[in-house]
């Protein structure tokens, strides 16, 4: 899953895109570098982003959509708004990547009623203003699964495919370095659900830390190397989606990572 950004605040590439026409380009250019679905998003949920009104989530994604599905290409819709949500879906996306897990009937509802949607539901501890205020948790992995799957059954509930329900720990929303970490070390549990499994490291802040020096954690475009020991040791946890912002570098990795894996299969 590729990220193209179409805002002017996300912590990585906000405000690259300077118009729907470059965003296309730029998600076109994605998918032939080897994504499988185009994420694009309107409002930033990097920590402490403030929200984004309706009118002008709507302005910024919506041409994007519709000129990439125009061209065949698989989308996702990353909203937590079932206008916003709908607005996509008509304009072609396959799936809504909601961080909420459907903090709005209406999306519930609206995904339920749309024959073929998929959805992704994360996991994350308040708010992106406030989601990284001293997140605490007894028991991080135990949380975080048991409330996936609780907001699974809602949209199953709802009348969403089994099949098209994926479900994402939410890296770095909400959570600490050492949460992070337990997360990314027992991924194996939230695969055993049964759900499709999403993870979304790229470029964090917690890998900046892990790999900075003198005490200062690494830039947001010095990460690659961090975020690629991540992506694949989470698809060797069977993880089934990786979000992405260097599209080609983790195809290649993962790449590799599979014909690893599939010879240890192998008699």
């Amino acid at each position: 899953m590729a990220i193209l950004n179409v805002t002017p605040d996300s912590f990585s590439d906000g405000g690259i895109y300077e118009s729907s026409a470059t965003a296309i380009e730029a998600g076109i250019r994605m998918y032939e570098e080897g994504a499988d679905i185009i994420d694009v998003g309107g409002e930033s949920t990097r920590p402490g982003a403030g929200p984004v009104d309706l009118e002008e989530e709507l302005r910024r994604v919506e041409p994007v959509v519709r000129g990439l599905a125009s061209q065949a290409i698989p989308v996702s819709i990353d909203t937590s708004k079932a206008q916003v949500a709908y607005a996509a879906i008509q304009s072609g996306a396959v799936m809504v990547n909601d961080v909420t897990a459907g903090s709005s009937q209406e999306l519930i509802e609206l995904c339920g009623n749309t024959d073929g949607i998929a959805v992704c539901l994360m996991h994350m501890q308040g708010e992106p203003r406030t989601m990284q205020d001293k997140p605490t948790y007894g028991d991080v992995v135990t949380e975080v699964l048991d409330y996936l799957l609780e907001r699974a059954a809602v949209f199953l509930q709802a009348g969403v495919d089994p099949a098209g329900v994926w479900i994402d720990p939410g890296i770095g929303f909400g959570k600490s370095l050492s949460h992070n970490l337990e997360l990314l070390a027992h991924l194996d549990g939230f695969v055993d659900s049964g759900f499709p499994v999403l993870v979304g490291v790229s470029r964090k802040s917690f890998l900046g830390r892990l790999v900075g020096s003198g005490g200062e954690p690494a830039p947001v475009h010095d990460r690659l190397e961090g975020t690629l020991a991540a992506q694949v040791l989470a698809q060797a946890a069977g993880v089934r989606m990786i979000r992405a912002h260097d599209v080609r570098a983790t195809r290649r990795a993962i790449e590799v990572a599979a014909a690893i894996l599939a010879a240890r299969e192998r008699p």
